[in-house]
């Protein structure tokens, strides 16, 4: 197989996230974006030694899963539900085997099986969104045109674009209230003639539009992103947007400056052109005050399953002292409060923390602490010490300089919430590596539509069952232990010493006389399947582009990886 050869196959299973597999002569072929059983048309754009990947171009046959007609008028171009085809028992279903096959993996690989080598974890079945459609509490919408030169469009990036953007005036993740906000919007500005932010040239003013709506309250915050490069006056489309027809109500609307080069919603400076910078969302009882850019999770009812199942892995933690980390606005140590002595939440985005310390104020809860800060750093000024974590960390998962910290403190349990099964799955092999085990595990789907889900996992630490007093006598004669034995056992029991990447240059550049990258035996490694932890900056990419490894390279990195006997 070459680049650019064009080629027809099935996919024949979907891994996590959304990687679909193709043989072709005996070759795996990974091709994202499908449904297994799909005969699709694909071109393959990558190849690194016997890993192939293509790019779908066609779907010549639908699946026999795909039993529902799309909802939407820009599937499949969108990208972003790419399960709408499907009934949703038959998502849930999927995404179930997804992690369950990856999960099973991690504890395989750690060691954690029964005596027939099978991964030893109560798995148990997912659950589903309470809703499929209109769930999602915030959207994020961008202004640009569906083809160069084409008409001012808002919605969503066309699959696989950098700057083509749909409109999505039919969007049915969201709320019809987004909608009605995004087409009168929409229709205001191509009205006055606005021009949208080109990222290449840098000039325009429109960007995007972030819309907010609470799904147990009706509250929306509309936040309209432009460049200073105009400025107009803005109260008739305030004016438009009061006057439209919703089930909800607009509590806010905001003028969002943003002059950063980078394609992202941030704010130089916020202008309150109606009403309040924030709303307010009710989950488990709590009332939650929610500002742009606060992190809440984007499916108010699915959050509610998603926290009660993690109330429910948490168990009692009367007398505890807890941390939640990665804490956002303080949803989780908010709802833990009650149960417990003290609940010490950290998160890294001021906003949210502010907003943590107003919510708890708000639901009269006085034994939340929130700090603002990195979980790397604040973990070494905390002189508290947690009975329980919790750790809901972002989609890369825990900083691999911070896990080794929270393994310090040897908590009995532990519950891990993840939004990114691969970095769970990577991150799990280090705490069963620490003594930890996987008690239990289940998936809350909490992007029904889409190739994500969210994934709560139970740890306990595991402690000696009892302890045996032996008296023992050292020295020569009957009944005693002689030391030069005692010497030699203790040598016998040594561990082995850490093989660094270092090592490992050192020894190929000894032996065959030329150096190798530390990306290079990462990129081995890798292809080898082996943890990359014992060197998390071993995986980071050489400056300037690089070729991959020669063959002649490999085969003295695998030599390396045998002399140390990291390979057999």
């Amino acid at each position: 197989m070459k680049k650019g050869e064009i080629y027809e196959g099935i996919i024949e299973k979907i891994e996590f996230p959304n990687k679909g597999k193709v043989t072709i002569n005996g070759q795996t072929v990974v091709v994202k974006n499908g449904i297994p059983g799909q005969r699709i048309r694909f071109m393959i754009n990558k190849k690194r030694g016997n890993r192939v990947e293509g790019r779908l171009l066609e779907v010549l046959e639908k699946s026999p899963l795909e039993i529902r007609e799309p909802v939407c008028s820009i599937f499949p171009q969108c990208g972003g539900c790419m399960y709408q085809t499907m009934d949703y028992q038959a998502q849930l279903h999927m995404k179930e085997s997804q992690i369950r096959e990856l999960l099973d993996g991690a504890l395989i690989r750690g060691g954690q099986v029964d005596a027939e080598g099978r991964p030893d974890y109560q798995f148990e079945k997912i659950k589903g969104s309470p809703q499929e459609f209109a769930y999602r509490n915030k959207m994020e919408f961008s202004f640009g045109d569906a083809e160069k030169g084409g008409p001012l469009t808002l919605g969503l990036h066309k699959k696989g674009s950098t700057y083509d953007v749909l409109d999505a005036l039919d969007c049915k993740l969201v709320h019809e209230d987004m909608t009605r906000i995004l087409q009168c919007v929409l229709e205001y500005s191509r009205e006055k003639g606005f021009t949208y932010y080109h990222k290449m040239q840098h000039t325009g003013y429109l960007r995007h539009l972030l819309l907010r709506r609470g799904n147990t309250t009706g509250e929306i915050l509309v936040n309209l992103v432009t460049t200073t490069q105009m400025a107009p006056d803005l109260a008739e489309l305030v004016d438009r947007l009061l006057a439209l027809k919703l089930e909800g109500k607009i509590t806010g609307v905001l003028h969002i400056l943003n002059d950063s080069l980078a394609d992202t919603v941030q704010s130089d400076e916020t202008r309150i052109l109606y009403g309040q910078d924030y709303f307010y969302e009710e989950i488990l009882g709590l009332r939650f005050k929610i500002t742009p850019f606060s992190f809440f999770q984007p499916n108010s009812l699915g959050a509610e399953v998603l926290y009660q199942t993690a109330r429910e892995y948490i168990g009692d933690t009367k007398d505890m002292t807890v941390f939640d980390l990665y804490s956002g606005t303080g949803t989780i140590s908010q709802i833990l409060a009650s149960v417990a002595k003290k609940v010490i939440g950290v998160e890294i985005v001021e906003e949210a923390v502010e907003a943590a310390r107003e919510n708890a104020a708000e639901n009269g809860i006085g034994n939340c602490e929130f700090i603002a800060g990195d979980v790397l750093k604040v973990l070494d000024e905390i002189e508290e010490k947690p009975d329980f974590i919790v750790l809901d960390p972002p989609r890369d998962g825990i900083h691999p300089k911070a896990l080794p910290k929270i393994l310090q403190y040897g908590v009995e349990h532990l519950v891990y919430i993840s939004c990114k099964p691969t970095s769970l799955a990577r991150d799990l092999e280090m705490f069963l590596a620490n003594g930890y085990r996987v008690e239990r595990c289940v998936c809350v789907d909490q992007f029904a539509q889409t190739v994500h889900v969210e994934t709560v996992v139970m740890l306990s630490h595991k402690k000696p069952d009892s302890h045996i007093n032996v008296k023992v006598e050292f020295g020569e004669g009957e009944g005693k232990v002689p030391l030069k034995e005692i010497s030699e056992r203790a040598e016998a029991y040594k561990p082995k010493e850490r093989v660094t990447y270092k090592m490992m240059k050192e020894y190929i550049e000894e032996k065959y006389g030329f150096k190798v990258h530390t990306a290079y035996i990462a990129e081995v490694k890798r292809d080898l399947g082996l943890p990359m932890y014992d060197a998390p900056n071993a995986v980071e990419e050489l400056k300037q582009p690089r070729k991959h490894p020669t063959a002649e390279k490999v085969e003295a990195i695998k030599d390396a990886l045998k002399h140390f006997e990291i390979i057999s």
